[in-house]
């Protein structure tokens, strides 16, 4: 009903009515009481149609929002146990770092890492 095709048609198929509606035969003389009559039948189908497709817009709403909502939440865990995993390493970061600086002040000695020659026998 909200089509270019539609509004033109319509159009047309009033201007037809009035024509010939207009000429001495005509079988709804001038206050068009029958053209009243479909008109405001029209308009009572319009607003019925129109209620359902507001209905069926806003179900499809919902469904989009529910979607959304379950991604969020999916995304949201993913998140947390990347932040977990996140935090885990730089634990272990800060060990080696600490242990590294230990390392440096107390001297301690390392055994030789082994040459590529040594381990190739």
């Amino acid at each position: 009903m909200g089509s270019s095709p539609f509004v033109s048609a319509f159009i047309a198929a009033m201007l037809i009515w009035f024509v010939l509606n207009s000429l001495d035969s005509a079988w709804d003389p001038y206050p068009f009481i029958l053209l009243n009559l479909f008109l405001s039948m029209l308009a009572g189908l319009q607003g019925a149609i129109l209620l359902i497709a507001a209905k069926r817009q806003d179900t499809i709403a919902a469904a989009l929002a529910r979607h959304d909502f379950e991604t969020n939440v999916a995304a949201k865990q993913e998140i947390e146990e990347l932040m977990a995993i996140n935090r885990a390493q730089l634990a272990l970061l800060g060990e080696l770092s600490a242990n590294r600086a230990a390392d440096r002040d107390g001297q301690v000695a390392l055994p030789p890492f082994p040459s590529a020659a040594s381990l190739s026998r």
